[in-house]
């Protein structure tokens, strides 16, 4: 193996560059695809596919589209529990300064996925089981995973996901979607209103510079979950993604 300049080996930085490139296509993609979004030669492409498709890191599927295989889930389900338990010590002094159950959640394959979770010490609470899955746009976790990424690729992922409607208070349609994005941006943090759930609301936060998109949140209802929990729950989740993304980013 050839070795860059810079001290990296080219071959592995050619095959993570393939597999984030599937990824961003949303999970598959044609060779043409591939090889008008790198640089890389096409025999070099079509070199590297077939090895990755013999390992099972890729597959190619019958309609000769190439998709992210069924080795790369076990890679992910034990970063995701890394993660989770790097963020553990931080959801728990949420929930010791808000009372209210926090979460951590990434984006995985279009869908948000709950990777860590310290529940309330309230008889009545929210509880999202680590490990399930939901979609971006009803979630408050989602909402501020989206707004790190431009209009283009949340248009591409509710397109490819779609928008259903749980509660009378979802948004249904991608232009909404995009100006509550806006205020996102504008404010830092996202708040799921009764979007997931009736009667359960979410106050959640980014996570600078994290590897791959991520947020926190506290949430419960929203007897207790008022503005006035989201003037103290705000500097809170600031706090804890600042020091979660100072944990990530550790060299």
């Amino acid at each position: 193996m050839a070795e860059k300049a810079s001290g990296g080996v080219q071959s592995v930085e050619r095959v993570f560059e393939l597999l984030e490139l599937i990824t961003d296509a949303g999970g598959d993609v044609t060779l043409s695809e591939l090889s008008s979004s790198t640089e890389l030669p096409l025999p070099t492409i079509h070199r590297l596919l077939r090895t990755l498709v013999a390992l099972g890191y890729v597959r190619q599927l019958p309609n000769r589209r190439y998709a992210l295989g069924p080795r790369l889930i076990r890679l992910g389900e034990g970063a995701n529990k890394q993660l989770g338990a790097l963020a553990q010590p931080q959801l728990k002094t949420l929930v010791e300064r808000l009372g209210e159950t926090a979460n951590m959640a990434v984006l995985d394959s279009d869908m948000v996925i709950y990777v860590a979770q310290v529940p309330s010490l309230h008889s009545m609470r929210m509880f999202t089981e680590v490990g399930r899955r939901a979609h971006t746009h009803d979630t408050g976790v989602g909402k501020a995973i989206l707004s790190q990424l431009d209009d283009d690729q949340v248009r591409a992922i509710v397109g490819r996901q779609g928008m259903p409607t749980p509660t009378a208070y979802s948004i249904g349609d991608v232009e909404t979607l995009l100006a509550d994005l806006d205020k996102i941006r504008a404010r830092g943090y996202a708040i799921d209103e009764q979007e997931q759930e009736v009667g359960v609301r979410c106050f959640s936060m980014p996570v600078p510079n994290a590897p791959t998109p991520t947020a926190i949140s506290v949430s419960g209802p929203v007897s207790r979950v008022d503005d006035a929990f989201g003037e103290r729950a705000v500097p809170a989740l600031r706090e804890a993604a600042a020091r979660i993304s100072e944990e990530l980013n550790r060299s």
